[in-house]
């Protein structure tokens, strides 16, 4: 969810940047908590990768003229072949933090139950934390203090507006040498946790075009994995995780404290159901669905 209009990825994102934008969430949230269950809602600023189509109508940037605007970032370095990014100020970046914090506030005091920090996928803040795309000279810039600045003033103003459990998404690794690495997240998931955050999600990549990544079932575990066992911290696993023995199979083995499903949830949004079923485990269904809980 984006905190400013600038932060959007695409024109047509939601946002929680107005009181009146988090209002409208409000019928949502009842909606979620009516059936019994939490809801969650992850805070973002796209950076550089702003302004873009929705992917299903091709790739790059959305000029001006078609509703898009001028995307800006840590330095003036464009992803791949969108537009270039205006490079923020000082003074801008020091307000990201108020920023993120009144949209953690709105989203709190409309129902939501659980908050994300989106420091991953090539977004502003994964540009600022690693050095391929970011080369300022002033305090959020230079070496692993200047560059992770953004991450932890963000993490302390979050957390200081809420109690509510308060999660952030790291790429691990940029897969890209000369980038941010897993020694990086591990060194970062423990400053992280100084300042109250509750789970790391784990991911990668997203800050450079096309780079060479071993993709394959459960392949970003392993980061999940060694950021809880070197940090103690809750992490979450993500990437290519659809079985449901898989998933099981992730926690039993304490690789991670949790399993996050994206997209296997959009190729099957009854995913949950379909894998308490095949663990045996004892869920509620909603009544319109009770007659399928059995497979005689």
């Amino acid at each position: 969810m984006s905190l400013t209009a600038e932060g959007r990825i695409s024109p047509q994102d939601t946002g929680i940047w107005t009181d009146a934008q988090a209002r409208a969430w409000r019928r949502i949230t009842d909606f979620v908590h009516g059936q019994g269950t939490a809801i969650g809602m992850q805070l973002a600023h796209a950076g550089r990768k702003a302004s873009t189509r929705r992917p299903w109508e091709g790739q790059g940037s959305v000029p001006p003229g078609d509703g898009g605007w001028q995307s800006v970032g840590a330095d003036a370095r464009p992803f791949g072949a969108y537009a270039p990014a205006r490079p923020l100020t000082t003074d801008e970046v020091a307000a990201l933090p108020d920023a993120f914090a009144a949209a953690a506030r709105r989203a709190v005091d409309v129902g939501f139950d659980v908050l994300e920090l989106h420091f991953a996928h090539g977004y502003l803040v994964h540009q600022f934390l690693s050095p391929l795309s970011n080369s300022r000279t002033d305090r959020y810039g230079g070496d692993f203090e200047g560059r992770t600045r953004l991450a932890l003033e963000l993490a302390d103003a979050v957390r200081a507006q809420t109690t509510v459990p308060l999660f952030a998404r790291l790429s691990a690794t940029d897969w890209t040498d000369d980038g941010w690495t897993l020694d990086d997240s591990v060194r970062l998931a423990k400053l992280l946790a100084e300042r109250g955050i509750d789970l790391v999600d784990a991911s990668s990549g997203g800050n450079t075009p096309h780079p060479d990544i071993p993709v394959g079932p459960g392949y970003q575990v392993p980061f999940a994995e060694r950021i809880r066992a070197e940090t103690g911290l809750p992490t979450g696993a993500v990437g290519m995780i659809t079985d449901p023995h898989q998933a099981e199979a992730i926690i039993a083995e304490e690789q991670a404290d949790a399993v996050f499903l994206a997209r296997a949830l959009l190729r099957d949004p009854h995913w949950p159901l379909r894998a308490a079923n095949t663990l045996g485990a004892d869920v509620r269904w909603p009544g319109q669905y009770a007659r399928a809980k059995s497979w005689h």
